[in-house]
């Protein structure tokens, strides 16, 4: 259901887990911010004309600087407790997608050392300054195999753009679509600001300051993952909420670099690469797309 899984050994994140900074099971919320606000944005509201630098994406929360790449590690429960690692690539292509151009990311997951997922994922930041997101092709692996290609890109199929990150997150404002995945791809992630200025401490940093996600599917109730967003950083922690929820996945950010101009030279390839396949495997989504570019 969600895509993002946030070198940190278990004993230093349960000692993180136990510390005075905020947990990924606490509840109770914190109190919004009361300085002067943008325009609240909700996901109906989407118009390419509203995106004059879109690949400028400068929110505080999820900064998209070309070359960061971010590496989580944690655990989750998949029948039995599984080790899972997130490595997060910000390239510096970009894609139009829905009449938008869109920053090219690339996302590697992995359980217990074995690869299992890598997505193609797009994201624009509009002129108030919230970033949307505009779609993924994932490959998903068995072993070398590629056994699932679930692609949805907004404007095709009846798949839209969402809202990944509010230009200010605020408390007390209604939950936003992340995306819809049309008629192929059952994709309806909301997401709700849950708290504010917070604190949490990973391997990487401490921070303040700190906005919490709860990211929800509102055909699975009671299952929650919620995503903690750093001023500048951006992702550093995941954690989880709700009765029902089963994998109770845990990662915090171990990681945070920037990437030299042979990796990077290296990641076009990968990318390049894997767009290929996409063109050739996805031909009624994928195929409807105009090509990555170096930006």
């Amino acid at each position: 259901m969600r895509r993002s899984r946030m070198i940190a050994a278990l004993a230093v994140m349960l000692a993180l887990g136990a510390s005075a900074c905020v947990g990924e099971g606490s509840t109770q919320p914190s109190v919004a911010p009361t300085s002067s606000l943008p325009p609240l944005a909700r996901d109906s509201d989407f118009d390419p004309a509203n995106f004059s630098a879109p690949t400028e994406v400068t929110n505080p929360w999820f900064p998209l600087v070309p070359g960061t790449r971010f590496t989580w590690k944690g655990h989750a429960t998949d029948e039995e407790r599984v080790s899972r690692e997130v490595v997060f690539t910000v390239t510096d292509m970009t894609k139009v997608v829905d009449g938008v151009q869109t920053i090219v990311a690339w996302d590697r997951d992995y359980t217990d050392g074995e690869l299992e997922e890598v997505e193609l994922t797009f994201f624009a930041q509009d002129d108030d300054g919230n970033v949307w997101y505009f779609g993924e092709y994932p490959e998903e692996l068995d072993g070398e195999k590629i056994v699932k290609t679930p692609a949805w890109i907004a404007g095709l199929r009846g798949a839209r753009a969402g809202i990944m990150m509010p230009a200010v997150p605020r408390l007390g404002t209604p939950s936003y679509a992340e995306g819809w995945g049309g008629s192929d791809v059952n994709w309806t992630d909301r997401g709700r600001v849950f708290r504010v200025g917070q604190e949490t401490c990973v391997p990487v940093d401490c921070y303040p300051d700190v906005v919490v996600i709860d990211e929800f599917n509102p055909d699975e109730p009671g299952m929650h993952q919620l995503k903690y967003y750093a001023p500048d950083v951006g992702g550093v922690r995941v954690g989880w909420r709700g009765a029902r929820e089963e994998e109770r996945e845990v990662l915090v950010l171990v990681s945070l670099e920037q990437l030299s101009p042979a990796e990077m030279d290296e990641v076009r390839g990968i990318v390049l690469a894997q767009e290929a396949r996409a063109y050739r495997i996805s031909p009624d989504v994928y195929g409807q797309t105009e090509p990555i570019r170096r930006s």
